[in-house]
């Protein structure tokens, strides 16, 4: 069985709705690391990998069945700019994966024969996480997709390229392109997935700030017509934004294509680049969080989950939630 059927076997059980993770990040936070450096979550996979391992495990018993490597800031400039040696940027990525997997298969070990949501439990899937450059650069651009004239198609495909070839030596289930900010970097991916012949299927998901567009200004449907045209891509969809746009972005998204669609919003609190933190005025709750996922679904979502600020305690309301159609 080819990893795409796998995913497409896993949804059919699962009743036409996945459950992915919630914020990796920011719960490590929660945990005690002190993640407060360019790698963020990343800074992890150096010093300290058994509490990436604990996270992956804490969302998996909260009924996660897709759960995401603690890979999106993780990039070969941004190791080395730690005094690392490219044989060990390298490692760290694939590191990534592996203790996702391990987390997966002990808990699968641990849980075989189990029922969530009324379906006997199958193995998780493992997403390898692939942040924008803008995540890279660490300045908060990622929320705005502003890169500069410099910044060329080539020079992205060429930026994201090895670590691309990496995660998927890794062996993944599926490839996570996430927050997304503008059609360029898009493109690059689409191009990448091609050019690359990669095998494992990918999702690409975008950021908003106004539920119309992507934080660019592009259109959040061009760009979401785009990244569908892959053959590589088997759902689209939104992460890291506020939970109020999620909706009409759905919709939106579904004027475009038939392909699944993905989201997990982040609790609808907002980054701020500059200070470095997090604005707390308009967060949602976890009750209130988890009080949209019928709504979501409804409008055709089929992987639902959390992106930062979220825990385990929102993934297991969305879990709980589900139970009850």
């Amino acid at each position: 069985m080819t990893r795409a059927q796998r995913f497409q076997q896993l949804l059919k059980q699962a009743g036409g709705c996945l459950i992915i993770d919630g914020g990796l990040a920011t719960h490590l936070e929660h945990l005690g690391a002190n993640i407060n450096d360019p790698l963020w979550s990343a800074l992890c996979l150096l010093n300290n990998p058994e509490l990436i391992r604990q996270v992956h495990w804490e969302f998996l018993e909260a009924g996660a069945q897709i759960i995401i490597t603690a890979s999106y800031q993780a990039t070969i400039p941004g190791f080395c700019s730690k005094g690392l040696s490219l044989s060990e940027a390298e490692e760290l990525l694939r590191r990534s994966v592996l203790l996702a997997l391990e987390a997966r298969d002990a808990f699968w070990k641990y849980r075989q024969g189990a029922v969530i949501n009324d379906v006997k439990l199958q193995p998780a899937l493992v997403s390898a996480s692939i942040g924008s450059y803008g995540a890279f650069l660490a300045d908060g651009s990622e929320y705005s997709g502003n890169y500069g004239p410099e910044i060329t198609l080539e020079s992205l495909k060429d930026f994201h390229r090895r670590r691309l070839q990496i995660l998927v030596e890794a062996k993944p289930d599926l490839i996570a392109f996430e927050t997304t900010p503008n059609r360029l970097e898009t493109q690059a991916y689409v191009d990448l997935l091609r050019e690359e012949s990669i095998d494992i299927p990918a999702w690409i998901t975008f950021n908003s700030k106004d539920g119309i567009n992507v934080v660019s200004g592009d259109s959040f449907e061009e760009c979401v017509k785009l990244a569908a045209s892959s053959p590589g891509v088997i759902a689209v969809g939104i992460n890291c934004t506020p939970p109020r746009f999620i909706h009409g972005l759905i919709l939106a998204a579904k004027e475009v294509t038939t392909k699944p669609i993905v989201i997990y919003p982040n609790s609808g609190e907002t980054w701020d680049g500059d200070k470095k933190e997090w604005v707390p005025s308009t967060g949602v709750s976890d009750v209130d969080f988890v009080s949209y996922v019928w709504k979501w679904k409804e409008a055709g979502a089929s992987l639902i989950g959390g992106c930062c600020r979220t825990t385990p305690k929102t993934i297991k309301g969305l879990t709980e939630a589900l139970k009850k159609q």
